[in-house]
This record gives C-alpha cells, sequence and structure tokens, in this order.
C-alpha cells in the first residue's frame, strides 16, 4: 500500500484529501502541532485521522528541524509522496520531496508561491501580465516606492503572506495607505503554528476587469488548466471573499484566454507536478491579469464543487499526483454548483441565523459558529459563520439562486 505524508491536515481541504487517499487505498501520515490537533482540529477531522491515519506531532516554527524529521519520518517509514493543505507549508514540501527523490515542484522557486512580494518579481521577470507591485517595510518607503513607480490610486495594500484575503484593502487615496499598510504589517506570524512572517507590505495597482479562478493540474512537467469558475468577493475598502461557481459562464475566447494565463503563471513559480491554485483577472479587452497563485488545493470547498459540478476530484487528483501517477482529467458531469459564505453585520455573539428558504438549488446549508459563539466583525474570510452549496444544471440558475439566498438570509448578532 502506497504512503503519504499530508503536511497539516487542518481546513476544509484536509478531509477531502484523506477522503481520496482512503478511495485510493493510500496509508496516509498526518503531521501538525500537538497544539493545533487538540484545539484546532474539528471532530469530523480528528474522527477520520483516527480511523483511516497515523498522527505524528512536529513544530513547523523551526522549519529546518521539522524539514529534518520529516525526512527521517518519510525514509524509516518508506513514504511515496507528500502533500500539505495548509498553504504556509508548500515551500516545505517543495523541500521535502526534493530530498527524499519524490514527485514535487521546484524547491528554488517554491516559496514564489507563497510570498507575493517574491511571486510579483518572478512574474515581472518571466513577462507574466499581473499588477505593478512595490514591496516596502516602512510606510515612508512605501511613499517613495508608490511615487517612483508612478502608481496613483486607487492601489490595493496587502500583507506579502497571509491569506483568506486578511488585511487586503483597496486604498483611495494617500491619506487612507499609512493605516492600510498598519493593518497589513500588523501580524508578522502565522497562527496558530507560530511561522514568522515577510514583514514586506505590497502595494499594487488596482485591476478592475471580472475576477476568476482556475485550477491547474500539472504531471511530470506538463501542464493542463480545468475550467474557470467565478470568484466573488465584496467591493469597497476591504475584498473579501463571499463565494464561487462552477463552472463560470464564458465564451470559448475568454476560457482560452484565462486557461493560457493560468498555465503560464505556474510553469514561471515552478509548478512542476502538482496543483496550482490561480485567482487572475478578465479585463474588457480580453486580457488578463493574474493575482495571485498558490501550489495547493483550492479552499472554501471548491474540491467539493467541482466534484458535484463535474465529477472532478482534485482532491484525488492531488494524491495521484504526488504519488507520480496521471490521473484521468475528464469531466463526468455537465452541471454547475456554488457556494456563498454567510457573515453578520457586525462583531459580537451570533444569534441566529435564519431565512434560506427551501429552494430545490440548496443543496446544503451549514453553521461554522453556533448561536451563542463570538463572531468577528466583517472584513475578511474568518468572519464568515456559515454557507449554503447549491447545486442546479447551469450557472446562470446557481448564480439566481444564489442571490435569492443572500437576499433573502438573516444573520443576527448581538
Amino acid at each position: 500500500m502506497p504512503k503519504l505524508l499530508l503536511i497539516e491536515a487542518m481546513g476544509n481541504t484536509g478531509e477531502y484529501v484523506l477522503d481520496a487517499a482512503r478511495e485510493l487505498n493510500v496509508e496516509v501520515i498526518v503531521v501538525t502541532h500537538q497544539d493545533v490537533h487538540d484545539e484546532w482540529y474539528s471532530e469530523t477531522l480528528k474522527a477520520k485521522i483516527a480511523a483511516d491515519a497515523k498522527l505524528v506531532f512536529t513544530d513547523f516554527s523551526d522549519s529546518e528541524g521539522a524539514l529534518r524529521q520529516l525526512a527521517e519520518l518519510a525514509r524509516v517509514e518508506g513514504v511515496n509522496g507528500a502533500v500539505a493543505c495548509w498553504e504556509f507549508l508548500t515551500p516545505l514540501v517543495a523541500r521535502l520531496t526534493a530530498d527524499l527523490g519524490l514527485p514535487g515542484n521546484d524547491p528554488t522557486r517554491a516559496l514564489s508561491c507563497r510570498n507575493k512580494r517574491i511571486m510579483a518579481r518572478a512574474f515581472a521577470e518571466n513577462g507574466i501580465p499581473a499588477p505593478m507591485t512595490v514591496a516596502a517595510r516602512t510606510i515612508e518607503e512605501a511613499y517613495a516606492l508608490v511615487r517612483t513607480a508612478g502608481l496613483t490610486c486607487p492601489v490595493v495594500v496587502k500583507p506579502s503572506e497571509q491569506s483568506g484575503s486578511w488585511g487586503v484593502s483597496v486604498v483611495e487615496s494617500d491619506e487612507e495607505l499609512a493605516t492600510a499598510f498598519t493593518t497589513a504589517q500588523s501580524h508578522l506570524f502565522q497562527m496558530p503554528h507560530g511561522i514568522p512572517l515577510d514583514p514586506h507590505v505590497i502595494i499594487q495597482e488596482y485591476i478592475g476587469g471580472v475576477e476568476f479562478s482556475v485550477e491547474t493540474v500539472v504531471a511530470g512537467g506538463v501542464a493542463t488548466p480545468l475550467f474557470p469558475y467565478d470568484k466573488f468577493t465584496t467591493g469597497g475598502a476591504i475584498r473579501a471573499e463571499f463565494g464561487h461557481t462552477v463552472p463560470a459562464e464564458l465564451d470559448e475566447a475568454s476560457v482560452r484566454t484565462l486557461q493560457q494565463a493560468a498555465v503560464a503563471a505556474a510553469e514561471a513559480l515552478g509548478i512542476t507536478n502538482g496543483v496550482a491554485h490561480t485567482e487572475l483577472k478578465l479585463l474588457p479587452d480580453g486580457t488578463t491579469r493574474i493575482i495571485e497563485l498558490g501550489a495547493r488545493l483550492p479552499g472554501d470547498h471548491v474540491v467539493a464543487l467541482m466534484r458535484q459540478a463535474r465529477g472532478i476530484d482534485e482532491a484525488k487528483i492531488y494524491v495521484q499526483l504526488a504519488l507520480g501517477l496521471v490521473p484521468s482529467l475528464a469531466p463526468t458531469a455537465d452541471t454547475a454548483a456554488g457556494i456563498r459564505f454567510l457573515t453578520p453585520p457586525r462583531g459580537g455573539v451570533l444569534r441566529s441565523v435564519s431565512g434560506i428558504g427551501t429552494s430545490a438549488a440548496v443543496a446544503q446549508s451549514r453553521l461554522t459558529v453556533q448561536p451563542g459563539g463570538q463572531v468577528r466583525p466583517p472584513g475578511d474570510n474568518d468572519s464568515r459563520v456559515g454557507y449554503v452549496i447549491l447545486h442546479a444544471d447551469t450557472a446562470a440558475e446557481v448564480n439566481a439562486a444564489a442571490a435569492q439566498v443572500l437576499t433573502d438570509v438573516t444573520v443576527e448578532v448581538d
């Protein structure tokens, strides 16, 4: 039986990878912090690990020590592949697989898939269409670099290494830049693992257009893009994701343009064996700009949406690629699916969520914060209190049903 190292199963992709490994008859060793397992893992995830996997603890805040420990563990256990479900650990996995001679991505470029400052530089060096970007350690340096680069408001301010839309602001004036900069630089350790983060803040030109995501599968250096899908974000100064629809309804030329851009971005960042989640915008003139790329599975339950809409299980693909197998990418369904996240009007204590309704398109609804629980003010992905998954014949039907759900639902907070 093949063995797979699953480096940090926390997040909504860990369960999907464990399910895929079980279906593929692959033995899994899950590696995490003990306190993360005890305090952050859901009961469902703990149960899946207890039933189907071996559990090992390490300290990811000491990356060199963790690398040595995991390399020794992999050799002793006879591990055949390794994957990360937590984006911050994808560079560690690239180094580990290279050291072990296992399928993986280019370790010399792996940090460019995680650090947006290094990513922007790699895009520029490889001619990838992306927003103009500067990176600064201080607000004084930021103002100087913005002037030198000729950037004008609006601009996007974000941390170099955070995720989940945390600390991202659209800035409309020079006066707002200082506040946004301070917010972006306010957390320099990734929690709950204590991993130190790059203190640089990046400032990018604001790109209009419509945002999409594309998953790219790379097997032995050959990249195959899947279909683009919609990504919906809030407007205003703070941009948080509130949903996705799989697939997007686009003409063939737009689909090809987005797919070609996603493949070029993956190649520029050294994705040689694995998956790439790319976020990009389609402009009115038909051109694209790459916003960012992660060498990981998509979050937000997109794995489930793809499986439901097109019959493609990207978690299973991810496991197969890690083991050196060439997966089938042929769709087995032709429908659409979507997810919309429920957020509170303000921070406080959640009282209730009501009004989701009984539309035939609603396939599942779930609260991720129970009544009586504390909720964050809206502004990033951590403010979500639940989600609704929808399924219909077409993306238009999914989007219409989703719009009705968001209109009808009421999130009450004390």
